[in-house]
């Protein structure tokens, strides 16, 4: 009897695990086969169409639980966040700025990888703005990733603002 109810705790131990290596299986694995994958993932992720949101879901399966976001906030200061406080921080200015009706981009305009064995920093150069409007925000992210597990996970993003005073950076430009 003790056997029976082992087997039958290991048989639906095997059913759960099993069901979460289906669903991990059926993911775009090959966006997150490399550090420049993860990266144009993200930007997929929140750049939505009018009438619809990003997969937030998706986008924290991105990173480390223990990952660091840094925004420049403002011209004299930047904000850190968990990736939590950085998907609610993006919902907030969704809803403040009513994003949802407009739709966003966020799309990467050029890459410049650093990869060596399971580490990554991946500096991009973006432009956001929103569908129909022609002016566009350009800023710089610096991705910091690390390959565990047999996949790329983002660690910690740095983001920065070019001003008149600091241009974009000429290994940047597009």
């Amino acid at each position: 009897m003790r056997t029976r109810r082992t087997a039958a705790l290991l048989s639906a131990l095997f059913v759960c695990f099993g069901v979460q290596i289906e669903a991990q299986a059926t993911a775009p694995d090959e966006d997150l086969a490399t550090a420049e994958g993860v990266v144009a993932e993200l930007y997929e992720i929140v750049t939505f169409d009018p009438g619809t949101s990003p997969d937030w879901d998706r986008a924290r399966s991105l990173f480390l639980p223990e990952a660091v976001v840094v925004l420049r906030s403002s011209r004299e200061a930047t904000t850190q966040f968990t990736v939590e406080g950085w998907v609610a921080d993006f919902e907030n200015f969704i809803e403040q700025r009513n994003v949802v009706e407009t739709g966003f981009i966020e799309s990467i305009v050029k890459t410049v990888p650093w990869v060596f064995k399971d580490v990554a920093h991946i500096l991009v150069l973006y432009e956001a703005g929103f569908p129909g409007d022609e002016r566009r925000q350009y800023g710089i992210d610096a991705f910091s990733l690390v390959k565990k597990e047999g996949r790329w996970w983002i660690a910690g993003i740095l983001n920065e603002i070019p001003d008149r005073d600091n241009p974009i950076p000429p290994e940047l430009r597009p």
